[in-house]
């Protein structure tokens, strides 16, 4: 649909394999949507993409090596890890995870916002270059597009249709990047996926609060 120079083209192909953000989860909070799925479905990313990535990009990208060792090794250190102990904290002292649920939700907002207010502006000349350019163009409409695939195929139930919109477009940018890192050093494949790790949450995040908001609406007693 939109001709892309190869550099690219490569990015969107690298972006389009990897999956299981640990944003996802405070995205689905942010659109009120089914935490506990919004947990199983980025487990289960998390692994598929491990398995996934090595065996079909270098199918897609001849020359491209891929190991799975150094992607599970980010995912098992920024998700598994953290995850796997706030669920053993919860089981053992549930009223102790509920005092400080409230406390952390507020850290890992402001932790977001300071991530992507560093990026912007480290990447700033990057995404000037890229804006008005075919490959911002492709970039939205990859994001735009798999969020309505993942509402379409979520079904009828807002909580779960909501994940699925958020966990299709969500990428795992931390994969992509160690894989262009070692593969495409030095070229524009790199600040392709440095500028989809800005744009992803910009789209994503309103997108979530305007969910999230329709549905308070909707929870609101008719007058």
């Amino acid at each position: 649909m939109v001709p892309l120079d190869e550099a690219l083209e490569i990015g969107l192909i690298v972006l389009s394999t990897v999956a299981g953000a640990p944003f996802l989860i405070k995205e689905v909070q942010a659109a009120k949507g089914d935490i506990s799925l919004a947990v199983g479905l980025m487990f289960l990313l998390m692994i598929v993409t491990i398995v996934y990535v090595p065996l079909v990009l270098p199918l897609l990208l001849p020359g491209t090596e891929v190991n799975p060792w150094d992607i599970a090794k980010s995912l098992i250190v920024t998700m598994f890890v953290p995850i796997v102990l706030g669920l053993m904290f919860r089981s053992h002292s549930p009223e102790d995870a509920l005092h400080w649920a409230p406390l952390l939700n507020k850290v890992s907002g402001v932790a977001l916002l300071l991530m992507l207010v560093t990026q912007l502006g480290l990447n700033i000349s990057n995404i000037i270059d890229l804006i008005g350019s075919r490959g911002f163009l492709a970039l939205l409409i990859f994001v735009v597009g798999s969020l309505l695939i993942g509402f379409l195929l979520g079904g009828r139930d807002p909580a779960v249709r909501s994940v699925m919109g958020l966990g299709t477009a969500q990428r795992n940018v931390a994969a992509a990047i160690l894989v262009t890192t070692v593969n495409f050093p030095g070229t524009m494949t790199l600040t392709f996926v440095l500028v989809a790790s800005i744009i992803l949450p910009l789209i994503i995040i309103p997108t979530a609060r305007r969910l999230g908001k329709q549905k308070e609406a909707e929870a609101l007693p008719l007058p």
